[in-house]
């Protein structure tokens, strides 16, 4: 398993998450992140979803 990295943040730069996540592969970290933002209701915010190689998974502005 890799650890992935899960961060939210308000428009001012605020963080509202940043959590470890993980996971098998890129596609099942890229899941586990999109249900705990809408589980915190943070899927509307600035987030992303980083492997432990610095690749972007997701991403929204």
């Amino acid at each position: 398993m890799a650890i992935y990295k899960c961060t939210a943040f308000e428009k001012n730069g605020e963080k509202l998450l940043d959590e470890a996540i993980e996971a098998n592969s890129d596609e099942e970290a890229k899941k586990l992140a999109e249900q705990l933002l809408a589980e915190k209701n943070l899927l509307d915010k600035t987030h992303r979803c980083v492997s432990p190689d610095g690749r972007l998974l997701l991403f929204h502005v």
